[in-house]
Order: structure tokens, then sequence, then C-alpha cells
């Protein structure tokens, strides 16, 4: 069986995702980076898109989720991309995303705060 890795790495998008009301009010720029685990139906010297996940396809759907509805917090949104991707593309058996925010609420000086989750179909 053969299976491959499709990333799309730093994904970037402006919400306003947040628990405090000026997270909501000012917003700020999240990344996304998404690890999916493909298992072809057809082989993949097919050469054809329906051998495998659009990419393109699945760049929209993570700017649909993370431009939408506001999360609280950036674990529960990088859980709802990983369902939405595998559900979307039935080829994916596992998803990694990864949800970094550069302007978090911390008191002190840090790069960028990243949750991770995995979801295994």
């Amino acid at each position: 069986m053969t299976t491959y890795t499709i990333t799309l790495k730093n994904c970037a998008f402006f919400a306003r995702h947040g628990l405090h009301d000026a997270e909501e009010f000012l917003g700020q720029r999240f990344f996304v980076d998404a690890e999916l685990e493909v298992v072809p139906t057809q082989p993949l010297t097919d050469d054809s898109i329906e051998s495998t996940v659009d990419y393109g396809v699945a760049f929209k759907e993570i700017e649909k989720i993370v431009t939408g509805k506001r999360r609280y917090l950036i674990e529960a949104l990088a859980q709802e991309i990983a369902v939405v991707l595998c559900s979307r593309f039935p080829l994916i058996k596992k998803a990694k995303v990864s949800v970094r925010k550069p302007n978090a609420p911390v008191a002190g000086v840090l790069d960028y705060v990243e949750v991770t989750v995995e979801h295994v179909v």
C-alpha cells in the first residue's frame, strides 16, 4: 500500500480568535500548517488529480474555517480544521494541524504560541 504526505506550510490568515474582547476587536494573523497523510485509491502513475487530494481546495477549506466563526481556543480551531479536512477528503487517513498565534496575550517575550492536533480516521 502506498501512502504519502501533503504538507501545507505557513498558511496565513487574518482572524479574530481568542478569549479576550480585544482579540476579537483587533484581530491578528494566524498561521496554519497541515500535514495530510493520504492513501490513494488509484495508482499515482495515473497522474490524475482524482487520485489525490487537491491541495488548492484543502487550502480554501482551511481559510474558510480560520476566517469564519470565532474560536476562544486555538486548540478548538486546529481540531476543527483536522476533522473537516478528513471529512471533506476521504483519502486523508490522518491530519496533523498546527495553529500559530504570534500575538498571543502573554506577559512575556515569545515568537508565538502553537498548538498541534492530530486526527486519525
